[in-house]
């Protein structure tokens, strides 16, 4: 994709997320590998006045937090551009507030196999993350650690990440994480799920690379 697309991309997303529920006002980020940087969404810019000339740009091979463009990048780039770094598979990163995932973050809960959905994520649980603050290394770390092996996780009292290899992959993931998120919090209400053996999530991960989930 040229840069101009991803650009738009990166915007018309955040605007869908949103206008679906997925997040809300400035608090999520969309980042997106371009090559040798990452473009990532401004700090603290209403999304439906977000241009695509307002993303802001940082190289892949820095992390002293450089950058170009009218506006600086969101405070969350520490743990967007350690992910990019870390991650040679992950062309995008979508962080959101939702509310369930969110919910569960509060009470520092893993997801553990409620749903064969949650294969899509690389294994039987999504992992919360260590709670540090906002835009510090910590949290970066703590990221980091909770997505190893896998394409999404929850930060402690925060939100959510979610990895894929495209912007469309990472936002699908972000919004399937909240409903996973959603259907564990509705079944803890009535007695707690009764949870998938881990060779069955092995089995239905295997079974994704030749579904309509796979990466192209």
């Amino acid at each position: 994709m040229k840069e101009q697309d991803l650009r738009r991309a990166i915007v018309s997303q955040c605007r869908q997320m949103n206008a679906s529920g997925l997040n809300q006002g400035t608090s999520g980020n969309i980042s997106a590998r371009h090559e040798d940087v990452m473009l990532i969404t401004p700090s603290a810019t209403p999304y439906d006045s977000m241009t695509p000339a307002d993303i802001a740009v940082m190289p892949l091979d820095r992390d002293d937090g450089s950058w170009s463009g009218p506006l600086k990048p969101s405070t969350e780039w520490p743990f967007h551009l350690a992910i990019m770094r870390a991650r040679v598979d992950v062309g995008a990163i979508v962080h959101t507030h939702s509310t369930f995932a969110t919910v569960l973050s509060m009470a520092r809960r893993d997801i553990p196999a409620c749903h064969y959905m949650i294969a899509a994520f690389g294994g039987p649980t999504i992992r919360c993350a260590d709670y540090a603050t906002y835009g510090t290394k910590a949290l970066s770390d703590h990221a980091l650690a909770a997505l190893e092996g896998r394409n999404g996780c929850l930060l402690a009292n925060h939100g959510q990440i979610a990895v894929g290899a495209s912007l469309d992959k990472a936002m699908w993931l972000a919004a399937e994480l909240e409903t996973i998120a959603r259907q564990y919090y509705h079944s803890l209400l009535i007695g707690g799920p009764v949870l998938l053996p881990d060779d069955e999530i092995e089995r239905v991960r295997q079974g994704f690379s030749s579904y309509g989930l796979r990466d192209r």
